[in-house]
């Protein structure tokens, strides 16, 4: 049996589509739609029922490719090492959020890029998590953090951390509210407090007060800059209260440029998730990353 055929298979399977399996192999459609009809001929049976949005795999389709997928992987494992000997660099395209990848995920790989013998050029790009699992899944990323898992046989995650959210204005706001009125008065009293935040949906503000408050909140956001370090600059300067990672606003809380407002007993957290496309973790080069920031993310939660 044809390998190249086994190849084009594993991937349909995985991306549940013709159209996104062509572009991962660098084929046309109607070159991977030739190859799979190959392969049912000569196997003599169905392995995937078309459907007016993609395919969906037959139970003989599901066998083959779990007999097959495996050792398929391991071949690309091989093939990437004897090319890793080879040539001195490969290059390992990352995708996430701007402020996370920026602050947690960036330095941890550019360190592991200098490496001596480990290293490997490194291209990012920021995005929501939708537009990092859309590209992953398109074959532009070899990694993406996502606060969303993904779903699909194409694409495999991990949990990566969880991330803290708090409630912070600058020491002038904390002065006015006083402290523990919040407990007392709930978040009726941060009506005329201006809201900073990344979106007019307010993500963070209404997440947070759901969790917390069991309400929405009522003011509208007074500024909105798509960045939370602009938040947090925003917020430091005094120009109302916002919701932050923990982990983003803890230099500022160590300096008392802000100050939190509301300890809650279970404080709202969100996960991260570091996704891949199944199989290309047998690369060396997206293996050794993928493990780095896993190891890395035992000391961020």
């Amino acid at each position: 049996m044809d390998l190249a055929l086994l190849r084009t298979f594993v991937t349909v399977h995985r991306a549940g589509s013709f159209t996104r399996a062509a572009a991962l192999l660098g084929l046309s459609q109607p070159a991977v739609t030739s190859q799979i009809r190959t392969l049912e001929r000569q196997l003599g049976r169905p392995l995937f029922l078309r459907q007016a949005r993609g395919v969906t795999p037959t139970s003989i389709g599901d066998e083959l490719a779990h007999k097959a997928a495996p050792h398929l992987d391991a071949l690309v494992e091989i093939a990437e090492s004897g090319l890793e000997e080879d040539s001195s660099l490969r290059t390992l395209h990352l995708a996430g959020p701007p402020e996370f990848t920026a602050e947690r995920a960036l330095p941890v790989l550019t360190e592991l890029a200098g490496d001596d013998g480990l290293g490997f050029a490194l291209r990012a790009s920021f995005g929501t998590a939708e537009e990092t699992l859309e590209g992953l899944a398109a074959g532009h990323h070899d990694l993406a953090i996502s606060t969303l898992r993904p779903r699909g046989a194409l694409l495999s995650a991990t949990a990566l951390c969880d991330e803290e959210h708090v409630l912070i204005a600058a020491p002038r706001w904390a002065g006015q509210i006083g402290p523990g009125a919040l407990r007392r008065t709930g978040a009726a009293l941060l009506e005329q407090v201006p809201v900073i935040e990344v979106h007019e949906s307010l993500p963070f503000v209404s997440r947070y007060w759901a969790s917390v408050f069991d309400s929405r909140p009522i003011s509208p956001g007074t500024v909105i800059v798509p960045d939370l370090r602009a938040v947090l600059a925003c917020t430091a300067a005094g120009a109302g209260l916002a919701v932050l990672p923990r982990y983003l606003c803890t230099a500022a809380l160590e300096r008392e440029e802000v100050i939190i407002l509301y300890e809650p007993t279970v404080p709202p957290l969100r996960t991260y998730f570091l996704a891949a496309r199944t199989g290309t973790l047998a690369m060396p080069h997206i293996a050794r990353a993928h493990e780095r920031l896993q190891q890395a993310a035992t000391d961020w939660c």
